[in-house]
């Protein structure tokens, strides 16, 4: 005869159970019990190419933070004409007389031709004055893109219609051409053709122009984004709870907003510094006394016949900028985008 088994016993077992081994709650987040953030920061660790990216990224802003600092320590400045200065530096033709462009343990980079500043200083103050226009134009770029974006997909209507065929116009205008042809008549108003063109005034020119033309992709990005949340759950909630429009776009809106952002924003920087060295190359902004990749690159198209070396230097440093940017920001994406699996 069988003896029925009893279930008596489970409550004693509950109770000398370890307390260890009690199941533990369920994840709220991300699946794993973190955070969407810090599953974003797991992803982006992971991936070989952006953290190489990064680091290279650092090093140059870096370099141009501290560019004085390297300077004092160097010995040597980007202005001081040390070629014209000091004898046996450069020939009767103006070029260096030592091989590699003048390469020596005194000028590491070697000096300019013609003026026979040193390379290595003008190198350094070129990155950072180069950062610092892309880096304000993308600053107010995507300020100004999310603005424009978020008023034009929240609101609908007539108001997004006039900004969007205004984004249109500006993306389909050729900004480079109109900058080249419109800058030397802005200059002529705002400076007397006897007196030289302050560098702050350039500076100034340069950002507003590329900001003017830069913000409509952004903007047009967060507008479509802002179109399909407005009719999500969450905000037509927040609107029967009677919030405000700001509140609607502060809480509910913008959180939602911030990877789309921040990829724009690491993709839009290359983009402005090698739209800024465009435009010095063709002549249009700074000039060959300030120090910046656009105006070593034009010296270097000048003289990359007879010495190579001044040419070099900028352009590689320039090229390995970029294609670091580039590789940062699509490894930010792919580590924000909850879909990627490493």
């Amino acid at each position: 005869m069988t003896i029925p088994t009893s279930n008596a016993a489970a409550p004693l077992e509950l109770a000398n159970a370890d307390p260890q081994k009690t199941p533990e709650p369920p994840a709220l987040k991300g699946g794993d019990g973190r955070s969407p953030g810090k599953l974003a920061w797991r992803r982006f660790k992971r991936d070989r190419s952006g953290v190489i990216s990064a680091y290279v990224v650092i090093f140059f802003f870096l370099v141009a933070i501290c560019a004085p600092l390297i300077s004092k320590v160097y010995g040597k400045d980007p202005y001081t004409t040390y070629g014209q200065n000091q004898d046996g530096l450069l020939n009767d033709f103006g070029f260096p007389i030592k091989p590699n462009g003048g390469i020596s343990g005194d000028f590491w980079f070697g000096i300019e031709p013609q003026l026979g500043r040193d390379l290595f200083t003008f190198l350094t103050y070129g990155i950072r004055n180069s950062l610092f226009i892309a880096g304000v134009t993308t600053l107010l770029v995507t300020v100004l893109g999310i603005v424009i974006g978020v008023t034009a997909g929240y609101l609908g209507g007539k108001t997004d219609y006039f900004i969007g065929r205004v984004i249109d116009i500006l993306l389909a205008f050729p900004s480079t051409l109109f900058f080249i042809a419109f800058w030397p008549v802005l200059i002529s108003v705002l400076v007397s053709p006897e007196d030289a063109t302050p560098v702050w005034l350039t500076v100034t020119s340069l950002i507003l122009v590329m900001t003017a033309f830069g913000w409509a992709s952004i903007a047009r990005l967060l507008r479509g984004e802002v179109l399909a949340l407005r009719e999500r759950e969450f905000v037509e909630a927040a609107k029967v709870t009677g919030a405000s429009p700001a509140r609607i776009i502060f809480k509910e809106l913008l959180p939602n907003l911030w990877t789309p952002i921040l990829i724009q924003a690491t993709l839009a920087l290359p983009m402005f510094v090698s739209a800024e060295a465009g435009l010095a190359f063709l002549g249009v902004g700074l000039t060959a006394k300030t120090p910046d990749w656009g105006v070593m690159l034009q010296r270097g198209a000048d003289v990359y016949q007879d010495d190579i070396t001044f040419m070099l230097f900028p352009g590689v440093t320039m090229v390995v900028f970029v294609l670091a940017f580039n590789l940062l920001g699509d490894s930010v994406r792919d580590a924000l985008d909850p879909k990627t699996k490493r």
